[in-house]
């Protein structure tokens, strides 16, 4: 008997993301400067790292409840509440989870049976689409790459119609990876206004919330439709804690009775010490990003001179931390070649367009969560890989 074949058969619509074939192809260059990380190259603030501690010679190495500390749902209601003006009940509207991709697994777990669809604006960070195939869903984008990768409401509306009752749920996700994309409060409304006549639910990624850089700060859909919107969020990008593994479901009490229970059967509760972690992250450290923040926007500034005086096309992320660039005319357009090129004559990693989706082809993402240093000395191999290459044209 042949046990590889009695896998669940959706495995078979799942392939290694195409980030990681990248990354594996050029992981033998030696010395390779590497602008591909979603992961921010600060260290966790260090009263958090000290409640831990604490937390640690407490002995709270025990299970907590299901749905996470009350004091760190409490934590993240004030957070929320203060920050983006959204209103959730700790006691049964929050749940914490393992990071906000445990968040996204208990939740399109919950809600999706076979058959079911859900619209997804692309390009598209690639972690989505697997989970939903696992369980017998299809992801459908929608192409917003004539849009400045904007979402419009006629789009939204359009894609909508075309689904029919097979659609089950719409996914934002906000600031975007990759394009660093976010709305304004203006755009945000239009876009509920639309999803407000349809009984779908609203499934809103915003781990990149305070990563926002426009004066009015983030604006959650949830503000507008609370009532079927699931917000999903964590402490990775805010509080430079990815391997923390804390992340949080905001959702009315009738959604969350529900969405614990796959919640509960993934993983029993999030991690007791990270918990603790999260309370001071959210309390005292309520503000830590700000000084990330700064850096990040000289960051941007400095990649997106460079690289459009390169010939580069970007639209200016106004949020997370990526570059989303346009491969000039001329060049090679096939973006796995273009980065396996520059990877190796240049030994700087930098990731396909195409690992986010179809629509992402021909672009190129870079992540500034790099020191200084590091990006101009990947943007210096940049300028000499791109005069290397207009003259071998």
């Amino acid at each position: 008997m042949a046990l590889v074949d009695r896998f669940n058969k959706h495995l078979d619509d799942i392939q290694v993301s195409l980030i990681r074939q990248f990354d594996q192809s050029i992981s033998d260059i030696p010395g390779i400067l590497k602008l591909t990380l979603g992961e921010p190259d600060f260290n966790t603030p260090e009263h958090v790292k000290e409640a831990a501690k604490s937390a640690i010679d407490a002995n709270q190495s025990h299970y907590t409840g299901m749905a996470g500390l009350l004091p760190l749902r409490q934590a993240a209601a004030d957070f929320v509440k203060s920050k983006y003006g959204l209103a959730y009940a700790p006691e049964d509207e929050i749940l914490v989870t393992i990071g906000a991709t445990e968040a996204l697994s208990a939740t399109l777990t919950a809600i999706l049976e076979p058959g079911d669809s859900v619209l997804l604006p692309a390009p598209a960070y690639p972690g989505y689409e697997p989970i939903a195939n696992l369980v017998g869903a299809e992801i459908v984008e929608i192409d917003t790459t004539s849009n400045q990768f904007v979402l419009t409401p006629e789009m939204l509306e359009e894609a909508i119609k075309k689904q029919g009752s097979r659609l089950k749920a719409v996914l934002l996700n906000y600031p975007a990876n990759p394009t660093g994309v976010t709305y304004s409060r203006e755009q945000m409304q239009a876009l509920a206004e639309v999803l407000k006549r349809y009984e779908i639910f609203v499934v809103s990624d915003e781990v990149y919330s305070e990563l926002n850089y426009d004066a009015e700060g983030h604006v959650s859909i949830a503000e507008f439709i609370p009532e079927q919107t699931i917000v999903i969020n964590g402490l990775s990008k805010s509080h430079a804690m990815t391997g923390w593994r804390l992340g949080f479901i905001f959702a009315p009490r009738e959604l969350t009775a529900q969405l614990i229970k796959s919640h509960q059967y993934l993983v029993t509760a999030a991690s007791t010490i990270s918990q603790f972690a999260g309370i001071d992250a959210l309390t005292v450290g309520k503000d830590d990003t700000l000084a990330m923040k700064q850096e990040y926007l000289k960051r941007r500034d400095v990649i997106i001179e460079k690289m459009s005086a390169l010939g580069f096309d970007i639209i200016k992320p106004n949020g997370a931390f990526y570059i989303f660039a346009k491969i000039p005319e001329g060049y090679e357009q096939d973006s796995f070649k273009f980065c396996q090129e520059f990877a190796r004559q240049q030994a700087v990693a930098i990731i396909p367009g195409v690992a986010f989706g179809p629509y992402g082809e021909g672009y190129v993402r870079l992540s500034y969560a790099a020191s200084m240093e590091t990006i101009q000395e990947a943007l210096s191999r940049l300028e000499e890989f791109m005069h290397a290459t207009t003259s071998s044209h």
